[in-house]
């Protein structure tokens, strides 16, 4: 078992059933990804196993605890998640929105030692934000505004990373600009990131672990080679697909030509 992973966890809402039986592993100093068709459960899960949603029966065990006999900050300490689509105050700067991750080890009046500052300057600089510390973040570009959220949960100094769908809306650039940043803080800092990728292609190219959800269920798991095959695009996402060979890095691309027929 990972530092994180799931036993038995079914998720719901009022009546309905998202989640059942999910018993779901992450790999530990890896770049994990969820893929599945809209309504397939994945953000669901990731915000169920960051203990922003209660499961209903089953557990989610972080560093071999119940993570919902956890505190907060308990939590916080260990596993930084950015949701899709977060928003600032109007006028927060980059720095300051960056300080909101040392909130878990704050005491008393929640001031800022000199070890939160360098740490935060950290953040900041290794995320390339540096040059837009003192600019307010509703000023900048799409990737600029995710790159100082990402900043934000780097300040919580988790080993453990979260992300529900970090590209959407962005242009292939400010997408490209966000992925690389995310290899590099697993190949160089071991970072353990599970993230929620809409593109089957980013999932491939920058991911070591796939986990291919339908319906609440896993239908395939393991490494690109082993998920991204027709049969499973197939039956996950009701599509015909062509899997090709990435001429650079190997990894196997999805050219889907046709929805599958029904059988």
């Amino acid at each position: 078992m990972g530092v994180l992973y799931t036993e038995q966890l079914q998720i719901g809402y009022d009546e309905r059933v998202i989640v059942q039986n999910l018993n779901l592993s992450v790999p530990e100093g890896k770049i994990t990804a969820l893929i599945g068709a809209n309504g397939s459960g994945k953000s669901t899960i990731l915000k169920t196993m960051a203990r922003m949603l209660k499961a209903s029966q089953g557990t989610v065990y972080l560093d071999g605890r119940s993570i919902q006999k956890q505190s907060t900050k308990e939590v916080a300490k260990q596993l930084a998640i950015l949701p899709q689509n977060p928003t600032a105050p109007e006028g927060l700067t980059v720095s300051e929105l960056v300080a909101y991750g040392r909130f878990p080890y704050q005491r008393g009046f929640g001031t800022l030692t000199r070890e939160d500052k360098d740490i935060i300057r950290w953040s900041i600089d290794v995320t390339g934000m540096g040059e837009f510390a003192d600019r307010p973040v509703d000023q900048l570009s799409g990737g600029q505004r995710q790159r100082a959220w990402i900043a934000l949960a780097l300040a919580q100094q988790t080993d453990i990373l979260f992300l529900d769908e970090p590209t959407t809306f962005l242009d292939m650039a400010h997408q490209l600009e966000v992925l690389k940043l995310l290899e590099k803080l697993n190949t160089e800092q071991k970072r353990t990131i599970l993230m929620v990728v809409h593109d089957l292609n980013h999932a491939s190219r920058y991911a070591h672990h796939i986990v291919a959800i339908k319906k609440g269920t896993v239908i395939s798991e393991g490494s690109p080679g082993e998920v991204m095959t027709p049969e499973v695009l197939r039956e996950v996402f009701g599509i015909e697909a062509d899997i090709v060979s990435d001429p650079r890095t190997g990894a196997p691309l999805c050219l889907p030509f046709e929805l599958a027929v029904a059988r």
